[in-house]
């Protein structure tokens, strides 16, 4: 009965209560974004291994359908109005098709396949975020939490290689920064891609500020993760991002102090690794790096500590104190005025340098384009200068694209064809640019598609943010706020993969799609204000118990669980597809395997399921030859070349092969000097394919060399032939 007492009467103790900000809802989104781009940064690295890789495109496809497929069970779609985000969707899909059928004309069938499952994968990602914006229309705030979260271990990650090289990166030659991508442009892209939502968390209004005060030494950490692994595109988008923000996001009194803050706190670190040759000298003494990184680790966390002190205090205090509305008037302009300067004294910079204007803005525009200007070297001094190896890549994109322009040579094909044009004896994979490599592999028709699905979106996000002509004088609330940031962080991947080859890293580009899908998701920014009261929310719980599920399940109407089906169904056929090449490889390496135990038939029967999966590619084909000839079946071997030749008529690789069988193993020379001709004229620049052709020629004239032999002619009608 005490219990029932009126409170009144009982006596009353006086008590602090400190608020705490709340894990629950926000934080489980929030940590499982978080972990799934360290997971995928990690499984995937730079996205040039085929099982990790394919691993991590399997998850995003599965994954992707369970949130789909759980939005369908538990939201009315229909009932609730339209479904935003779709035209972009169908124009991303539009872009899927397009590099699925491209196997049907590829020069690569093999690599078509492969980038065919990749597309589809970032697909499903996209419509993921589209879902989970329906799914839980309230949790944007995760959606950035969990980027910044996943940014910050990634990169954190890089930094403890260079703080505790002996464990973590012995094997290391390079002084940037590359892990765990094995590529450092990806690094400082994960840098760039975090620092913008962390700066919304800083200079945010709302949320608890213990909280906001994270970012501060977040945003140290990135910076300094950026600039040691000296990706000069990553710091170029980063400036791009943020000065649209400033353009856009109306924080900038906070934003302003919050970021010079961090460079302040970043720069003395920085300054001091750059100075250290363990930190950046490439092949440096282990003991060398060894001490430098465990003093570098000292700054980390002495940085960390101050940035974190600072931001408490600067949260604390505006939260007790809020700027008044004259003083956030007079920092935006301050900032727009900051932004307006920085091309002036840029400008100012230039015309008393040698030469003048003209002169330093031709001198950095020859560099950047000139195919044949000096790699600039893996050191801080980088950042000064404006030379590239991307314009050698670009141009040889460029030049396969003029061979086929309209359809391209296949998703994927650039790495083989891209042979039959260099001028080096590198083996790259990518142009470094999305749109060259677009036009290489896809085409007119495979740009015009891209850029369909990019102008599809923009409008979708425009509107979602209210940027459109249309929206000005909408207030700006959280959520719109947050919506702006999402838009920039898609904006600075956007700007970085133009040059650079960051779409083909799973980590990198999933961060982009899933924001991207996430902002079109939520609708136009009118129609969320239009509702009553303001941004619609919930009714009910945004993630149902298993038991609502089972319920919802068995109350579905019959269309909604049809879709339910279809997209489940998709999923699983592709995610089986995209595996294909990976069971491929298994089989090959099975085979060799068996070879290697005297089990010559067990070993042909394995390569030939090798082909059976992966019946587009040549490397089970060369397997497969490979044992016949172990076996003594030679005419049966040279009959796989051949069959590898057919299939993929670019690959200098193939008929090479077939030459050297030809003349190692059935003495035919002749044979033998046709197929090292189409290997030259594929691939001129290879040392191998001149010495084949000397080779057989001998061979074929008796022991002589004919002065024919050193500048072989085209294969008839220009194009390989067996």
């Amino acid at each position: 009965m005490s219990s029932l007492a009126d409170p009144v009467s009982r006596p009353q103790r006086r008590t602090i209560t400190i608020p705490l900000p709340r894990v629950a809802g926000n934080g489980v989104l929030a940590t499982t974004v978080a972990l799934a781009i360290a997971a995928a940064s990690f499984m995937a690295a730079g996205g040039l291994r085929l099982e990790r890789t394919t691993d991590v495109l399997i998850a995003m496809i599965l994954g992707s359908a369970a949130v789909v497929a759980a939005a369908l069970v538990q939201r009315p779609w229909t009932a609730e109005g339209p479904l935003y985000g779709g035209l972009p969707l169908l124009a991303f899909g539009a872009l899927a098709v397009v590099t699925a059928l491209s196997v049907l004309w590829s020069l690569a069938p093999s690599d078509s396949w492969i980038e065919a499952g990749r597309t589809f994968a970032y697909l499903s990602l996209f419509a993921a975020g589209i879902a989970l914006a329906r799914l839980m229309p309230q949790r944007w705030a995760a959606l950035l939490g969990g980027v910044a979260g996943g940014c910050v271990i990634v990169c954190g990650w890089a930094l403890l290689t260079k703080v505790f090289p002996a464990s973590l990166a012995s094997e290391e030659t390079y002084a940037r920064l590359r892990e765990p991508f094995a590529y450092w442009n990806s690094v400082g892209l994960m840098a760039a891609l975090g620092v913008l939502p962390l700066l919304w968390l800083a200079a945010r209004r709302s949320g608890h500020a213990a909280v906001n005060a994270l970012a501060w030494p977040g945003i140290g950490l990135l910076l300094v993760a950026m600039m040691l692994s000296y990706s000069r595109g990553a710091l170029a988008v980063l400036l791009l991002g943020l000065a649209l923000w400033f353009l856009i996001v109306p924080l900038r009194l906070r934003a302003i102090v919050s970021l010079a803050a961090c460079v302040l706190g970043a720069a003395p670190v920085i300054a001091w690794a750059f100075s250290q040759d363990g930190l950046t000298t490439d092949r440096a003494p282990i003991a060398a790096r060894v001490d430098a990184g465990h003093e570098f680790g000292a700054l980390l966390l002495l940085m960390t500590a101050v940035l974190l002190v600072a931001g408490l205090a600067i949260s604390f205090a505006a939260a007790q104190r809020p700027p008044t509305q004259r003083q956030r008037r007079l920092a935006g302009r301050g900032a727009l005025a900051v932004l307006a300067l920085v091309p002036v004294i840029g400008l100012a910079g230039l015309a008393t340098a040698e030469g003048g204007i003209s002169g330093q803005v031709s001198k950095a525009w020859d560099q950047l384009t000139d195919p044949n200007a000096r790699t600039p070297s893996n050191e801080p001094g980088r950042f000064t200068e404006t030379s590239s190896v991307r314009a050698r890549y670009w141009r040889e994109a460029l030049d396969i694209h003029a061979t086929e322009p309209l359809l391209g040579s296949g998703a994927g094909a650039y790495a083989t064809v891209r042979t039959r044009f260099r001028d080096d004896t590198l083996t790259v994979r990518h142009a470094h640019g999305y749109v060259v490599q677009t036009l290489a592999d896809l085409g007119w028709v495979g740009l015009a598609a891209a850029l369909l699905a990019a102008a599809a979106w923009l409008y979708a996000a425009l509107r979602a943010t209210g940027v459109w002509f249309r929206d000005r004088g909408l207030p700006y609330d959280a959520e719109r706020i947050g919506m702006l940031t999402l838009l920039v962080v898609v904006v600075v991947f956007a700007a970085h993969s133009a040059i650079d080859w960051t779409w083909f890293v799973p980590a990198n580009a999933g961060v982009a799609v899933l924001c991207a899908g996430w902002l079109v998701g939520r609708g136009p920014l009118r129609a969320r204000l239009a509702q009553p009261g303001g941004p619609p929310g919930p009714a009910a719980p945004e993630w149902p118990h298993a038991s609502r599920l089972a319920r919802l399940g068995r109350r579905l109407p019959p269309l909604r669980a049809l879709a339910v089906g279809i997209v489940i169904a998709v999923a699983l056929a592709a995610a089986w597809s995209a595996y294909q090449p990976v069971r491929a490889v298994h089989a090959g390496d099975a085979a060799f395997d068996r070879l290697d135990q005297g089990q010559p038939e067990a070993a042909a029967e394995e390569a030939r399921t090798a082909t059976e999966r992966n019946p587009l590619a040549v490397d089970p084909l060369f397997e497969l030859a490979a044992i016949e000839q172990a076996r003594g079946r030679t005419r049966e071997a040279e009959a796989t070349l051949e069959k590898a030749v057919e299939l993929q008529p670019a690959s200098a690789e193939a008929w090479r092969r077939l030459g050297r069988l030809r003349l190692s193993v059935l003495n035919d020379p002749q044979g033998a000097l046709s197929a090292f001709q189409a290997a030259y004229y594929l691939d001129p620049k290879s040392p191998t394919s001149t010495s084949d052709v000397i080779e057989a020629s001998r061979a074929a004239q008796g022991g002589t060399t004919p002065e024919a032999a050193t500048t072989p002619e085209p294969p008839t009608g220009g194009e390989p032939v067996p």
